[in-house]
């Protein structure tokens, strides 16, 4: 006489939807690299918190940065490290650009390049001297009038840009830190070029407009 158990199994997944999970894993893994690779090397968007750009970048605006404007790098994320690779152009003025905050070394600032390497800068009386000429300088706004002891707001320099270094200011002149404050911008710190406003909230006449 034989003793006779019944016995029950547990239910297989079957290979094939074995095959298709691991198949949706890898595809968003794959995409996940795929997007970090492209915000390091290629594009990144950018919010803009502060109003030191104001009124050509308003507070809440979000832009995008070309990061191949001036060359190739990887910006390593989350990290505030920029390794160069090559370079192909280099910033000039007018340009607005984002960097690495020389300050802490991982916060991103934004601001326009007023001076390059071998320039002669100098702010006299709010506004700017290139090389003892006044500068061309339309985009800058002034929220107070001059005062005498305001330094280095309104009376600055001169002083001359070292090589691989800019000199760089806000559009809102009166309430931006800026090369004054902290000095140089650093090129190999430079992570692009801002080129235009992807998102402004519900500001939709600011929606695809290019940064000069």
């Amino acid at each position: 006489m034989t003793d006779s158990r019944r016995t029950t199994t547990a239910p297989q997944t079957s290979p094939s939807k074995k095959s298709r999970l691991r198949q949706n894993i890898e595809s968003l893994v794959v995409a996940l690299l795929v997007a970090l690779a492209i915000r390091a090397t290629v594009v990144e968007a950018f919010w803009v918190p502060s109003g030191s750009m104001l009124p050509t970048i308003q507070i809440g605006d979000h832009l995008f940065v070309n990061k191949l404007a001036y060359g190739f790098h990887i910006d390593i994320p989350f990290t505030g490290i920029v390794i160069p690779i090559t370079q192909w152009s280099h910033p000039k003025r007018g340009d607005i650009v984002v960097f690495v905050s020389p300050n802490d070394g991982k916060t991103d600032l934004i601001k326009r390049v007023v001076a390059v390497a071998g320039d002669k800068v100098e702010v006299r009386q709010k506004k700017l001297f290139i090389n003892d000429e006044p500068a061309p300088d339309p985009y800058a706004h002034y929220k107070y009038p001059y005062d005498v002891h305001a330094v280095p707001r309104d009376n600055f320099g001169p002083v001359v840009v070292p090589p691989g270094k800019f000199f760089v200011l806000g559009d809102n002149r009166d309430e931006s830190l800026d090369s004054r404050y902290w000095g140089f911008a650093d090129e190999k710190a430079i992570k692009g070029k801002a080129t235009f406003i992807y998102w402004s909230g519900w500001k939709f006449d600011r929606l695809g407009k290019f940064l000069h």
